[in-house]
């Protein structure tokens, strides 16, 4: 039978302490990832990930509501020829960054272009109401429950597409 020696206990503590170290420091940078995750979250206009979103509805100051609804990876909508690029973009609108977030309470919703907003946008049930540019800066003021998100002015869901214009020349012809 072959012996180890003095030295084979020692080995295998070090590989013990070794294996603690490396299973301790996988343990922190997966908690310091959750933590990041939760930091960015709270900096984002909805805790929604964009790519997750499967339900829209739209509805913006002076123009019809729209519903989209994502099936097999493809939108769909309250029209026959769903604007998918539109559906994407309003999805994407989840996770907009947040420079700030204050008590609704704080504000006169009229005087920041939020009674009435100016569109209402829900994804998979939660309500975001955008409103008026802020006094200060390219910012735009966007309610979620009970709080008031200052956000970036172009956060703003864009209206549908219109109808092509006509191509012919105006005034008759040859």
């Amino acid at each position: 039978m072959a012996s180890h020696g003095d030295g084979g206990g020692a080995d295998v503590k070090a590989r013990i302490v070794g294996s603690a170290l490396l299973l301790g420091l996988v343990g922190a940078v997966a908690w310091q990832w959750q933590a990041d995750e939760a930091e960015v979250r709270a900096h984002t206009l909805t805790s929604l990930d964009p790519h997750a979103v499967t339900r829209i509805e739209i509805d913006m100051r002076g123009l019809p509501g729209q519903r989209f609804e994502r099936r097999d990876g493809h939108w769909t909508g309250s029209t026959a020829h769903a604007d998918e690029g539109r559906a994407q973009d309003l999805a994407l609108l989840a996770a907009t960054p947040v420079a700030d977030w204050r008590p609704a309470t704080d504000f006169d919703a009229t005087k920041i272009g939020l009674s009435p907003p100016l569109a209402v946008l829900v994804l998979n049930g939660t309500r975001v109401e955008f409103g008026e540019m802020a006094a200060l800066g390219k910012q735009r003021y966007a309610k979620v429950g009970d709080r008031i998100a200052i956000v970036p002015a172009q956060a703003l869901p864009r209206p549908p597409r219109t109808a092509s214009l006509p191509t012919t020349a105006v005034g008759g012809g040859p």
